[in-house]
């Protein structure tokens, strides 16, 4: 009898691991809310809670312009050389969500439409973005945007 326990509760375990080891709709919805408050900080001139939603690492690649860059704090540098980190310089940011494709349990591309005015720097284009969860929150770890 105790040897059955045993094996249901193994088998309970398993069947509880596996169901939490799936890409879920919450987790779309937290990328989605990411994305979300990158938008709302950006409008307020916010750039270092707009950062938030990349990953803070040397692994953060960024592709645009016909270049490749890497790094955060690179990022975060070429952000405010370009933008400044004033409403007045960095416009208003839209961005439209055409999907969101998991990748796996902790990973998923976002594919988007971004649009920027009242700015000097104005345009619009698209994106690519690669989402990781490593335990500590959905970030982008990969970021390829492209203007028309």
């Amino acid at each position: 009898m105790r040897a059955l326990v045993l094996s249901a509760l193994v088998a309970l375990g398993s069947l509880c691991a596996c169901g939490s080891g799936e890409f879920s709709d919450a987790d779309r919805e937290t990328i989605l809310n990411v994305l979300e408050r990158q938008r709302l900080a950006w409008n307020k001139g916010d750039l270092d809670e707009f950062m938030r939603g990349y990953e803070d690492s040397e692994a953060l690649v960024f592709a645009s312009g016909g270049e490749f860059r890497r790094g955060y704090p690179e990022a975060e540098r070429r952000y405010r050389a370009r933008y400044g980190d004033d409403p007045s310089t960095m416009g208003t940011l839209e961005f439209e969500v055409v999907n969101v494709r998991p990748l796996g349990p902790d990973a998923a591309v976002v594919l988007g439409r971004w649009r920027l005015t009242d700015t000097p720097q104005a345009g619009e284009g698209v994106f690519s973005l690669v989402f990781l969860d490593s335990g500590d929150g959905w970030r982008i770890v990969h970021d390829h945007t492209s203007a028309k």
